[in-house]
This record gives structure tokens, C-alpha cells and sequence, in this order.
């Protein structure tokens, strides 16, 4: 983390762009791919979108569900636009932490949280390799590779969650030592 510490990535505008150029990417996967995809589903959500995990049987009802129209949108639609997001989410929300806490002065013990979005990128990328290969291999899905591709969605799942509640923590500290500061005129 020492090289993204240096002041070049931790001034506020290229914070704020990464963060516009994730947003952006995250919410045309939320407002185009996912939808595409879900269509063919009936509704269903995907696996991605299972926070605590899915098991055997919720995958090959998706994948049957999907169709083999669904099954290819999944691979050509959703999958290309999600191997971008994970890496521009952990180099992001990793910078947004660092940004924050230097502005809070804050002490290094707290450089774990920027962490966090590193590995839940991993996670990400990981969780989209066996969704590829359950697609690929369906309609023989391994039970060993839907439990692993399970406990990555949750480990991803689990560590955004982690970071988020270490975030709005770092923010109300500063929103409160920023009120602190201002103090009203007295007339």
C-alpha cells in the first residue's frame, strides 16, 4: 500500500474520478447486464447477487432457468462487464479509505480496511472463473466447484461489508470533528 499512499493517488480529484468511472461501471451492470440477464432467469437473481451463498441446486435451477440464450448472455453480457468492476473496486475504494483516513490523521493500525476491497476483488474474480466454468460445463456442474465458487461469493460479500461499516465509521468521525470545528458565532 506504500505506493498508493504517495500524494499523486490520494489527491481528491483522482479519487473522485475513479469513483465516478466504479460508479458508473457498477450501475450500467445494475440497470443493463443484470436486468438482460435476469430476463431469461424469470426473475431469478444471480449468483453474484447471493451475499450468503447458494448451494447446488439454486445453480442448476438458474442455469436451467436461463436457457441457453440466458446461459450465453451471462457469458457474453454480464461476465465481460464484471471482469472490469472487481479490479476498478478494489484500487477505488482501497484510495477512498486512504484518502479519508489521511484526512482524519489517522494512525496506521487502521491500514487493514484499505485492504479489504483488494480482497474482496479477488473474490470477484474468482467467484466469475467458476461461474464461467459452471456455465461452461453445465448441464454437469461440479458439487465441489459450486460450494468453492459459494464460500468466495460470501468471503467478497463479507469483506465489502466489513470495509462499508469501517467507512461510514472513518465518515462520522470526520463529520464530527468537521462540526467541532465550526463553531457559531454568538451575536
Amino acid at each position: 500500500m506504500r505506493s498508493l499512499t504517495s500524494d499523486k493517488f490520494l489527491k481528491g480529484r483522482t479519487v473522485l474520478s475513479l469513483f465516478i468511472i466504479t460508479s458508473c461501471v457498477y450501475t450500467f451492470m445494475l440497470v443493463v447486464t443484470i436486468p438482460h440477464v435476469i430476463a431469461f432467469s424469470g426473475g431469478m437473481p444471480l449468483l453474484d447477487m447471493m451475499p450468503m451463498g447458494y448451494s447446488h441446486d439454486d445453480v442448476v435451477r438458474l442455469l436451467e432457468a436461463l436457457g441457453a440464450d440466458g446461459r450465453d448472455a451471462y457469458l457474453t453480457k454480464q461476465i465481460p462487464v464484471d471482469m472490469i468492476y472487481p479490479g476498478l473496486f478494489a484500487i477505488t475504494y482501497s484510495l477512498i479509505f486512504l484518502y479519508f483516513m489521511k484526512k482524519a490523521g489517522s494512525s496506521t493500525r487502521w491500514n487493514f480496511v484499505t485492504y479489504l476491497p483488494l480482497i474482496a476483488g479477488a473474490c470477484d474474480y474468482i467467484e466469475n472463473f467458476f461461474f464461467i466454468s459452471m456455465v461452461n460445463s453445465y448441464p454437469t456442474i461440479s458439487e465441489r466447484t459450486v460450494s468453492l465458487a459459494s464460500s468466495f461469493s460470501v468471503v467478497k460479500s463479507g469483506t465489502t461489508t466489513v470495509y462499508f461499516i469501517c467507512l461510514i465509521i472513518l465518515l462520522v468521525y470526520l463529520g464530527v470533528r468537521f462540526s467541532r470545528k465550526i463553531k457559531p458565532k454568538r451575536v
